[in-house]
């Protein structure tokens, strides 16, 4: 990755271009902190789902962003004694929509990884991954349509994982994520450019921000491959601190305007985005109710998600006109593994079976999340993180189930003769 990184660096200067900052000192992320674990492919399309909830991306305004993940329904292939690779399917997809597919396949399973690797890290505490750009557009303007001091640079994470536990001081690990058809030497090269992407945001002291960068291999024949490499630092801790104040997770965020760039020590400042001590409670404040806003974008509930956002991060997104086949609404329920959940559903085919997919949140965190109470929601789900069901079919439903610690669930089947019917 070094070695690409000079390669990259030295096109830049032929181009008159100047270098760009990286994140320092990255180092592979160590085996024992992996583990062993199995996946199954809907769980990557839940994860993935889960990641693009609010993504603003096309016509769908955001409700209906999520089903965009089932479109790899069948381009995942493995046995359970297997390694997961690309299907038939998944191979010739890739024949049309290579940048496509390998970049969403491998969010979902580089953030699965991540997730992973952070919860053995941090056993006793919860990890929650969130759009880095919706969470920074409650304090800087990224693009021209957005109302602010505009940085102007391109270069940011995809994803924040805030680890936390009730009462304690939270930690935030900027993630960047990538994925190619190729092999290793293309997996380098998007390592180096993905440090550019982390090093783009500090929280607290200069380079002390602990950072996750991945890149997915995902080869037309053979096992895929997730190469990860971490930043070790000493911050990243959004702690009460001087100024910052205590937050009631309960109330709006207030939209801030802050001035883009990092402060070095006795230097100009950088590019990118900082979060400094003063900031700490509100970055908090912002990343809880963005992943709130996540997770009932999820459901189908534009309403429910709209009280969570600010203008800037894409309240109208959730309100309003939506276009045909483009909406989802919250108004299905289902008992999954012995839990109730409320959520949406959707009708797709594969090939010509009819397929029902329902994606939704445990109905008691949800009464929570729809009524606001972001606190009380992130207490119970802490106390049951480890109480979810593990199975990934329900018989009575009739088909593969994901369940997620954050009590949402991604659930598919064939459609029943008799839902055909009515």
């Amino acid at each position: 990755m070094d070695a690409a990184a000079a390669d990259d660096d030295k096109k830049r200067r032929d181009k008159e271009l100047d270098a760009l900052r990286r994140k320092p000192a990255l180092q592979p992320i160590p085996a024992t902190e992996i583990g062993s674990f199995r996946l199954t492919p809907w769980q990557v399309l839940h994860t993935l789902g889960r990641s693009i909830a609010l993504a603003r991306r096309g016509a769908g305004r955001g409700l209906a962003e999520h089903w965009g993940s089932l479109k790899y329904s069948q381009a995942l292939i493995g046995e359970p004694s297997a390694y997961m690779g690309l299907s038939a399917e998944g191979r010739e997809t890739a024949d049309y929509y290579k940048a496509l597919q390998s970049s969403e396949l491998g969010t979902g399973l580089a953030l699965s990884v991540a997730t992973q690797v952070l919860g053995r890290r941090y056993p006793h505490h919860f990890v929650s991954i969130i759009p880095a750009d919706t969470a920074l557009r409650a304090g800087w303007a990224l693009t021209s349509r957005d109302k602010g001091h505009r940085s102007g640079y391109r270069y940011r994470p995809r994803f924040f994982a805030e680890v936390w536990r009730p009462g304690e001081p939270s930690r935030v690990f900027p993630i960047e994520s990538k994925g190619n058809h190729s092999n290793a030497a293309a997996s380098h090269d998007q390592l180096a450019s993905a440090s550019a992407h982390v090093e783009a945001v500090h929280v607290g002291a200069w380079n002390e921000t602990p950072s996750l960068l991945f890149s997915t291999e995902l080869p037309l024949e053979g096992p895929l491959t997730v190469h990860g490499l971490q930043a070790l630092g000493k911050d990243g801790w959004l702690s009460d601190s001087a100024g910052s104040g205590n937050r009631d997770l309960d109330q709006q965020v207030e939209e801030l305007n802050i001035y883009p760039g990092i402060l070095p020590p006795s230097e100009e400042p950088e590019p990118g985005f900082h979060v400094q001590p003063q900031h700490y409670a509100w970055f908090r404040h912002v990343l809880a109710r963005t992943f709130a806003a996540g997770l009932t974008a999820f459901a189908g509930d534009g309403d429910a998600t709209v009280q969570y956002l600010t203008k800037r991060q894409g309240q109208r997104h959730f309100t309003g006109f939506a276009h045909a086949a483009t909406g989802s609404v919250q108004d299905a329920r289902q008992e999954l593994l012995g839990v109730p959940f409320v959520g949406t559903d959707h009708v797709f085919r594969l090939n010509r079976t009819r397929v029902e997919a329902f994606s939704g949140v445990a109905e008691d965190l949800f009464t929570h999340l729809e009524a606001g109470r972001v606190q009380q929601y992130r207490d119970e789900v802490y106390a049951r993180r480890d109480a979810w069901p593990h199975a990934s079919w329900n018989s009575h439903w009739g088909g593969p189930v994901s369940v997620h610690p954050d009590g949402s669930v991604l659930a598919m089947r064939k459609l029943r003769e008799h839902d055909r019917q009515a």
